[in-house]
């Protein structure tokens, strides 16, 4: 069961766990290469400034109290930043910044830094010295194309950044206890724990998407909220934003003012309904079998009964707009500890987009490949179906 926690318990946790956060941004900006140069563009006030470059405050946390410009500015470089699945945005650079620039140099993290190329990373820098720090939506859920390099290119917002390391690099953090460490450590690249540092158990879950969202309006795995609500509970919980939160489903209200989150959150939302679901590549699907895998979808595999076209779940048939239609665990054979540790303690049906695009899959990644969700509910349902038929559900799946 969910433990009930304080308020004073939760702040002083979140200063913790966003200050190991910073530590592992700071790590993997110290990798990263260079591409072609400008300042953030866009409107302060427009969703895709916020999703890109708005810290919500947590310069506060990550730089006040964890001193993370000071661990960047003496010991991470590019190359370290991009071990860790930092991304650089190569179109925020100079020409052949990267081939006049030593890589393994903190100096040139700073200066990626100052140029607003390190993906979710914001920073203030004085006379080459990095004097704050903090981060953003994006440093999580955007990625780049790798058009420059492996880690660097252009922006793809609203794509799970699923080479980043957040464990690892918040293991970085002299704050931490070995066995803290040791948890985090244990994270591995793609997953991330929002409830860790509210609960004390360790159960990481995947990064997910937020590109497809239109007319999804319960985006977590366990429904908790509306997609506002999870913007508003990472924000001040997770990246330590200067807002408020309050649940009591989850014993936390945290008020902070001024508020520097709930105002922006209608435009955040606004961005994040704007972006589209990557399509697959031209030669990913065989479209024969995709579609004989399409009547199997809504027939014989009874994938259909949950996952209902167009959008691929059931979560909005509940009994009005503000109830999620939600499912115990056992009913599809998930595991049951993380949907215990939530405010529902259920899960969504997942909305079926860009699958091709984002493995491993379910919340905790135990299925590494759509054919392990297939076996998967092929087992736990009794489908008996055929090897040639898993292939063409497979096939459809990655066409969606």
């Amino acid at each position: 069961m969910l433990q009930r926690i304080a308020h004073i318990r939760i702040k002083k946790t979140l200063t913790i766990f966003t200050a190991l956060s910073v530590v592992m941004i700071a790590v993997a900006l110290s990798s990263l290469p260079a591409v072609s140069a400008g300042q953030p563009g866009g409107n302060k006030h427009s969703g895709q400034f916020i999703f890109r470059f708005d810290t919500f405050g947590d310069e506060a946390l990550w730089t006040d109290t964890l001193r993370l410009h000071e661990i960047i500015q003496s010991s991470v470089s590019p190359r370290t930043a991009l071990s860790v699945g930092l991304k650089v945005d190569a179109t925020a650079l100079p020409p052949n910044f990267l081939t006049k620039n030593n890589l393994d140099d903190p100096a040139t993290t700073v200066e990626l830094i100052r140029r607003n190329a390190v993906v979710g990373l914001v920073g203030k820098v004085e006379d080459g010295r990095l004097t704050s720090l903090g981060t953003t939506c994006a440093i999580c859920h955007s990625t780049v194309n790798n058009s420059v390099a492996p880690g660097i290119g252009e922006r793809l917002d609203g794509w799970p950044n699923l080479d980043l390391n957040p464990g690892a690099i918040i293991a970085l953090s002299p704050a931490l206890t070995e066995s803290q460490k040791a948890a985090y450590n244990s994270w591995g690249p793609g997953r991330y724990d929002p409830r860790f540092n509210i609960d004390g158990i360790n159960r990481p879950v995947v990064i997910p998407p937020v590109y497809g969202l239109r007319d999804v309006p319960f985006e977590t795995f366990t429904g908790d909220g509306k997609i506002s609500y999870w913007n508003n509970y990472v924000a001040v919980t997770q990246m330590g934003g200067h807002g408020s939160f309050s649940d009591p489903r989850l014993g936390i209200n945290i008020v902070q003012t001024p508020d520097l989150v709930a105002p922006k959150l209608p435009a955040l939302l606004a961005y994040q309904l704007s972006l589209p679901v990557p399509p697959p590549p031209a030669d990913a699907v065989n479209p024969t079998a995709a579609q004989r895998g399409q009547a199997l979808f809504d027939g014989a595999a009874r994938c259909g009964t949950c996952h209902i076209s167009p959008t691929y779940t059931d979560v909005q048939n509940g009994p009005n707009a503000d109830t999620p239609l939600l499912h115990q665990p056992a009913a599809t054979g998930m595991e049951p500890v993380y949907a215990q540790r939530s405010a529902t303690q259920k899960y969504r049906t997942t909305p079926l987009r860009g699958l091709w695009q984002h493995p491993p899959y379910f919340h905790d990644g135990s299925a590494a490949t759509l054919l392990d969700v297939v076996n998967h509910y092929d087992a736990h349902f009794a489908l008996g179906l055929s090897p040639a038929e898993k292939f063409d559900l497979v096939e459809f799946l990655k066409s969606l």
